[in-house]
């Protein structure tokens, strides 16, 4: 199921690491700093706001799918997660128009904060749908509608700013388009819920092991977040749309990766305990983490050795030289992030103890705000980007001990040796090259890294690369015998 789904969620991921990069080609250009920074403190509210309110429906979709024996017990499934997502609206959008009234916030932020908000029940429907696909292990439906809602929300937000909207402008995208996938597909998920049983017991199970998860995600979100917060305190908006357009170009392209390994692997481990046990989670858990080294320590080490051209290429000049110096220490957050998010915290959501997961993100939380607090007035968004990778590091640390307390998933010490080996052999070749600039060095350094480093894993059989060859060989040949 693993490799079957990270072939599958292959295509839209490319499409969600192109559009990633378009926009920020795009956006730092057309937008002002000002306006991008409007953006930047509007989605993480946007984000926040999703995390706290809905986000535990759709873990708990994701979770509970597999566990599911009977029709009656999955119509069940569906009617409550179902029921209760229109509770917490009937909620939520009250408190939300309030919250915009009463937040004295300048006129253009508040429009986007607005926008921002509006598009959190829609994209949580829009989640709903896709766990669900995902749980189930329709690979290809759950990628086609991912690769249609990314080009549309990036084509939508596009036009936004040609009609003028501002930082509102991407938040509208990203509220629209989704909106319209809901609209087409939710009837068709919630007639799966028709005739099944809303069970408060099973909202309460799902609650116990959602708002834990949610709880975490909201404390990753403070983690990925208080570092832009604290810039707009002590420095100005122009300084957090900077340091969000360096920060996205490193995280983004790393986040792509790993949502697109996590979107694999997390059903697959789910599938693997449900139906087979502990031995079969340790098997499918350590041929995952090294799949994840393989593929996401070279990424980040040829992001930090390209952060040059590449931020001449993509980032518009008003921002690109911030972006570069801070690229190389996102990159390492978001290396230790991803690992920590999609492998690290598996141990707590396929053993319920969602708790224990609460607590591990809690400590990177508090570090990060108190280590922005004590670098970013002295360093600026240096010191906002030295806080951040401090502050993952320590996370995966916290994440790794309190998971061995869960179930204990395995560290493949060999893969990690291997492939860290084959990034240094890639980083000497790719440092010798000359500094031509722009697209020139970035094509250049990033043919040669990948060269480079495809050879020097091959030759130390880094992560079993060549039995991974093999099986996907065998799945294009199977594919294309079809």
């Amino acid at each position: 199921m693993f490799w079957r789904g990270l072939i599958g969620y292959l295509p839209a991921n490319i499409v969600q690491g192109v559009v990633g990069v378009l926009t920020l080609l795009f956006f730092t250009r057309l937008l002002s700093a000002e306006q991008f920074g409007q953006y930047a403190l509007a989605f993480s509210i946007m984000s926040i706001a999703h995390v706290g309110v809905f986000t535990w429906l759709e873990a708990a979709m994701a979770r509970f799918w597999a566990a599911q024996t009977t029709e009656a017990e999955m119509r069940s499934h569906f009617a409550t997660l179902y029921r209760y997502f229109a509770v917490l609206l009937a909620v939520y959008v009250p408190v939300a128009a309030l919250l915009v009234w009463v937040w004295p916030l300048q006129p253009d932020l508040k429009a986007a904060v607005a926008i921002g908000l509006t598009g959190v029940p829609v994209r949580s429907a829009y989640n709903l749908i896709q766990e669900r696909r995902r749980a189930s292990g329709s690979v290809a439906a759950a990628a086609s509608l991912d690769m249609a809602v990314t080009i549309g929300a990036f084509l939508v937000g596009l036009a936004a700013v040609a009609m003028g909207a501002g930082g509102s402008a991407p938040l509208i995208g990203l509220a629209l388009v989704p909106f319209m996938a809901a609209l087409i597909f939710t009837p068709g998920e919630h007639r799966r819920g028709q005739r099944g049983v809303v069970r408060r017991s099973r909202a309460c199970d799902y609650a116990r092991y959602g708002y834990p998860v949610a709880a975490s995600l909201i404390l990753a979100l403070v983690l990925s977040s208080t570092d832009r917060l604290v810039l707009a305190a002590f420095l100005d908006e122009a300084a957090v749309g900077a340091y969000h357009a360096g920060y996205s170009l490193a995280n983004r392209t790393l986040d792509v990766i790993f949502i697109w390994l996590g979107a694999a692997s997390g059903p697959a481990l789910v599938m693997a305990l449900e139906r087979g046990g502990a031995s079969a989670l340790r098997t499918a858990a350590r041929e995952q983490a090294s799949t994840f080294l393989l593929i996401a320590l070279p990424a980040a080490a040829g992001l930090a050795l390209v952060a040059q051209p590449l931020a001449q290429l993509v980032i518009g000049e008003q921002l690109r030289d911030t972006a570069a110096a801070v690229t190389p220490l996102i990159a390492l957050s978001a290396l230790m992030a991803g690992l920590t998010t999609y492998y690290f915290h598996q141990a707590f959501t396929l053993s319920r103890r969602t708790g224990l997961l609460l607590q591990a993100m809690a400590i990177p939380a508090a570090v990060n705000l108190l280590l922005n607090l004590v670098l970013v007035p002295r360093m600026g968004v240096m010191g906002a980007a030295l806080a951040t990778a401090i502050s993952y590091g320590v996370g995966a640390v916290a994440s790794w001990g309190l998971g061995r307390g869960a179930i204990s998933l395995p560290v493949p010490w060999d893969a990690l040796v291997r492939c860290g080996l084959a990034s240094i052999i890639m980083a000497v070749a790719v440092a010798q090259m000359p500094a031509l600039g722009g697209i020139q060095e970035l094509l250049t350094k990033a043919g040669v890294g990948i060269v480079v480093y495809a050879v020097a894993a091959w030759l130390l059989n880094a992560a079993d690369v060549r039995g991974h060859g093999s099986r996907v060989l065998k799945i294009f040949q199977a594919r294309w015998a079809a």
